[in-house]
């Protein structure tokens, strides 16, 4: 059974230190094998996949210790799929929420609501002493740009809003679409529509490229 071979590959990849190769490599199986189960709760919405991938950095740092959440996952609760669908749900309604009190507020025009009044992606967990490895490393490798990739691909006509300057926004603890659309100066449907198309599949290359998808 799928579950039988998840439970079997996450106790072998949990024997291994957090920052090792073998870690990493058992994350990208579990990753693949999930994906492939058919178990993954789908959403036909424009910010799918962005919240699947925050949902993955949540599951990579949360499987084996608990790093952002109270609990570490515990398999005599739930199956791994379930654990997961339930936070890729919670998120999603959370974004849903989020996107319609914005539309709300772009055709009452009120400035009485706050952003801090929608829960986001760390809401609800205590900040952890240290920066996930992952994080960490998406950090490093999108500052530094060693191909200068992420520069180059910008919105037509604003040469200052490139992918490299959205990934470092979007990321933990991330700046919301309408905080940037007011910053930059277009709307948050284009930032947000642009980094799905252009950025998004960087970050995923980046990922599978380091073992961390």
């Amino acid at each position: 059974m799928i579950n039988d071979q998840l439970q079997s590959l996450i106790t072998e990849t949990c024997r291994h230190p957090p920052r090792s190769v073998e870690r990493q490599r058992g994350l990208t199986q579990l990753y693949r094998l999930i994906v492939k189960s058919g178990k993954l709760w789908r959403e036909d919405t424009p910010y799918y996949e962005e919240v699947w991938q925050q949902t993955w950095l949540y599951f990579c740092v949360n499987l084996c210790e608990a790093t952002t959440a109270k609990d570490k996952y515990d398999p005599d609760r739930s199956s791994i799929t379930t654990w997961l669908n339930v936070y890729l749900k919670m998120r999603l309604k959370d974004r849903a929420i989020k996107e319609q009190k914005q539309k709300q507020q772009m055709v009452s025009a009120s400035q009485g609501l706050d952003d801090d009044d929608t829960l986001t992606f760390l809401d609800t967990f205590e900040a952890p002493p240290d920066v996930p490895p992952i994080l960490q490393a998406t950090r490093e490798w999108a500052e530094t740009d060693p191909e200068g990739e992420l520069q180059r691909v910008h919105i037509p006509g604003r040469e200052d809003i490139t992918c490299q300057l959205l990934i470092l926004r979007r990321l933990p603890p991330e700046t919301t679409w309408r905080e940037l659309s007011a910053e930059l100066g277009l709307p948050s449907s284009s930032l947000s529509s642009f980094y799905q198309r252009k950025c998004m599949p960087k970050l995923r290359k980046f990922g599978e490229s380091t073992g961390y998808l």
